[in-house]
């Protein structure tokens, strides 16, 4: 066995010819990214089966515990654009380091708030912690895309990362309510504690694997100011209209994901009498779908762009089937129901990975921070949106699935019409 050693930024890493390859170190790199979504996930999805002890400990009304969350989401919508224009003028990895120690500082102000002080006192600290959270999730997770865009050449490889940031983001959700339930059992605001040590471990990885690959000498340009950065973009948009379809699609596949998770949710607890960590595992079902599919299509769709394009709408179009089932077909036993938030979380997932790889190889690396921030808000404005919507329905169960497949089925004709991959781009040396 000949052992040999490969060095990059001034640290060496052992290459044993045993079937380890150059690019393995590459997985590292995306290991250590794949931390990001994780985390982030866990931030805002872990706290949903606890917001009930919560207002129990702080006194609060139902509306106030949901701010909780949706302050978060709120403040990322805001924040996430900014975040990926910083990205483009500044770089990709500075601005993660910056937004994972954002993150980590609200989530200290939250737990002190929590450990520290009552009822109201708490409350509002809380809430303060998390917009500033919200604000550091923006320059975390959304800037990640772009930066695996950067990293790779080969399509192929683009498409394996990004379904594999998919695959953590929502390995994230499928784990949050479970460990969210198991965590408060031992301190109710256990959750909200945890997510500096979380965001630390991201860090110290980010920084010490991800290696962002040098611009070429040649382009020693000074960046475009804000006026003339915001005239690209809108340029960009013009000249690649079939962005907008990918916008379109990502929110609306996260509006009817966290539509019919919270709907899932609300008949588990009031129909079957499931809660705490059994409720936990069987939302994780649907996840695991969406996880599963995820991974699997990133590693399918390769460099084929209109493979990208089937994949989305075949992943719409069976969830279009599912939802309108839902709504058509009496949904009250368990093992169907769950059936069929299956087929749609496996519809989702085949989507979700083919959006990203379409949206990231499709910008030029100059503006792919701000466009894949863009679309990161869109599906941000989902997620908040999607249980807003079913908990106004949640008493007409039929009329939300066949809003759920009517939206769907939107994502279907968008997507056959809309997105136009063009021809493959030559790699360049």
């Amino acid at each position: 066995m000949r052992c040999s050693v490969r060095r990059s930024s001034n640290r060496c890493y052992p290459n044993i010819e045993w079937g380890v390859s150059v690019s393995d170190k590459k997985k590292w790199d995306l290991a250590a990214l794949a931390t990001i979504p994780l985390i982030m996930t866990l931030a805002n999805s872990m706290l949903i089966p606890v917001l009930p002890l919560m207002q129990k400990k702080l006194s609060i009304t139902p509306v106030q515990s949901s701010l909780i969350i949706t302050v978060y989401a709120a403040v990322s919508i805001v924040c996430i654009p900014i975040a990926g224009y910083l990205s483009d003028r500044f770089g990709r990895k500075l601005i993660i380091l910056i937004g994972l120690t954002i993150a980590a500082i609200g989530g200290i102000i939250s737990g002190l708030g929590a450990w520290l002080l009552q009822e109201q006192g708490a409350y509002f600290v809380i809430l303060g912690g998390r917009l500033v959270q919200g604000i550091g999730a923006a320059g975390a997770f959304p800037i990640v895309l772009p930066l695996v865009g950067d990293m790779y050449r080969s399509q192929q490889q683009i498409s394996s990362g990004l379904g594999m940031i998919e695959t953590s983001n929502t390995f994230g959700k499928v784990i949050s309510p479970i460990l969210g339930s198991a965590l408060a059992l031992m301190v109710w605001f256990l959750p909200l504690a945890v997510i500096p040590l979380f965001s630390a471990i991201s860090i110290a990885a980010v920084a010490y694997f991800v290696k962002v690959p040098k611009p070429k000498k040649q382009k020693k340009e000074s960046p475009a100011g804000l006026g003339a950065f915001v005239a690209n973009t809108k340029d960009n948009l013009k000249q690649n209209r079939w962005l907008y379809a990918i916008f379109a699609i990502g929110g609306i596949l996260m509006f009817v994901m966290f539509g019919f998770l919270y709907y899932l949710s609300s008949v588990l607890e009031e129909h079957y009498h499931i809660d705490g960590i059994w409720k936990g595992l069987v939302l994780a079902i649907p996840l695991c779908a969406i996880c599963l599919s995820s991974f699997i299509a990133g590693k399918l769709v390769g460099e084929n762009k209109s493979k990208m394009k089937w994949f989305t709408v075949i992943g719409a179009a069976l969830l279009t089937a599912s939802m309108l089932t839902c709504a058509l077909v009496n949904t009250k036993s368990m093992v169907f129901l769950i059936s069929l938030m299956f087929a749609g979380g496996v519809g989702i997932g085949f989507s979700l990975p083919s959006l990203d790889a379409l949206i990231t190889e499709g910008v030029e690396k100059e503006q792919r921070g701000t466009i894949t921030s863009l679309y990161s808000s869109m599906r941000f404005i989902g997620v908040a949106a999607g249980p807003l919507t079913a908990s106004a329905l949640i008493s007409h169960e039929e009329w939300l699935f066949y809003l759920l497949a009517a939206v769907a089925l939107l994502c279907c004709v968008v997507g056959l019409f809309g997105i136009k991959p063009g021809k493959k781009k030559k790699a360049h040396a």
